[in-house]
């Protein structure tokens, strides 16, 4: 078979692919681009052109700015909680936990990953709960009373509340990950670390670090893509409330997209989650990349 055949079947497999991608992807993406230089709504026949207007609502609006630092720090306790409690957590399961019970535990720690977020949403309204909820209920319990507070009903305290649900979540999901790469290393490794006297600490930071930096690097872009993506938990705990104090891009997007019906606004809005979330996952890929090739 000719080199050129082999060139065109290889083009015909891919195709269906590339056809999918530019359809469902990349079009859509271009077409948000060019819909957010428009002021247009839902009913609008001909959008009204305005160039950066709509970017420049964007920044010079607080709630825009609180839901950017909402998804911040959602991001940064997702890396501290989803990638290293994770990995501590994977490590101690494969170093120090029997072979029968670890299995059990995989799966008690895999199983918040399975619970529908509207389901998780609703649990922990109800746990949260300033009258009836079993967090309050429990430090009355112990004599904590000061420390009660209405979680999803104060400002001060419902973001971090949402944040809290989340990583209950997902620390399960992204240890099982973590169980997953320790797994590949070779036992010759470890055993190589023992006899030079290397404790389980140290062949933590020496051995197990170093060897599952892929996995690290695939867990930290979904960990952050996903904190800048947030909407269910928001919409189904507060709905960006009390006074905004909760807002995330997602849900500031949906409420002036599908309630204020500026979809102009909206599509700003959706370019600069896009951009910040492509921008993120290229650093941390080329940061990757070359930690590879420094290894």
């Amino acid at each position: 078979m000719s080199t050129t055949s082999t060139r065109w079947r290889s083009v015909a497999w891919v195709l269906p692919a590339m056809v999918l991608l530019l359809v469902f992807v990349y079009y859509p993406i271009v077409e948000n681009l060019r819909l957010s230089l428009f002021s247009w709504n839902a009913f609008s026949v001909s959008p009204t052109f305005v160039g950066l207007d709509n970017y420049r609502t964007a920044f010079g609006d607080p709630i825009f700015w609180t839901a950017l630092r909402n998804n911040t720090v959602f991001a940064i306790v997702s890396l501290l909680c989803q990638v290293g409690v994770s990995l501590v957590l994977a490590a101690v399961l494969e170093e120090f936990v029997h072979d029968r019970l670890r299995g059990v535990l995989r799966t008690i720690y895999f199983i918040p990953a399975v619970i529908s977020i509207t389901v998780a949403g609703i649990l922990f309204s109800f746990l949260y709960n300033p009258r009836i909820g079993l967090l309050n209920r429990l430090l009355d319990t112990v004599g904590l009373d000061s420390w009660q507070h209405s979680w999803l009903g104060e400002p001060g305290t419902a973001m971090g509340s949402i944040i809290a649900m989340s990583q209950w979540q997902s620390i399960g999901y992204t240890a099982i990950l973590f169980v997953v790469a320790i797994q590949r290393i070779p036992k010759e490794f470890h055993e190589a670390a023992k006899v030079d006297g290397a404790g389980p600490v140290r062949r933590f930071f020496s051995l197990t670090v170093p060897m599952v930096r892929e996995m690290t690097t695939l867990v930290m872009i979904l960990t952050i893509s996903g904190a800048f993506l947030v909407f269910n938990e928001v919409m189904v705990m507060t709905a960006g409330g009390p006074s905004n104090s909760s807002q995330v891009l997602g849900t500031w997007l949906y409420r002036n997209a599908f309630l204020n019906d500026d979809m102009g606004y909206a599509s700003a809005i959706a370019t600069v989650i896009f951009v910040i979330t492509l921008g993120i996952g290229l650093v941390q890929i080329a940061v990757g990349r070359r930690r590879r090739i420094e290894y």
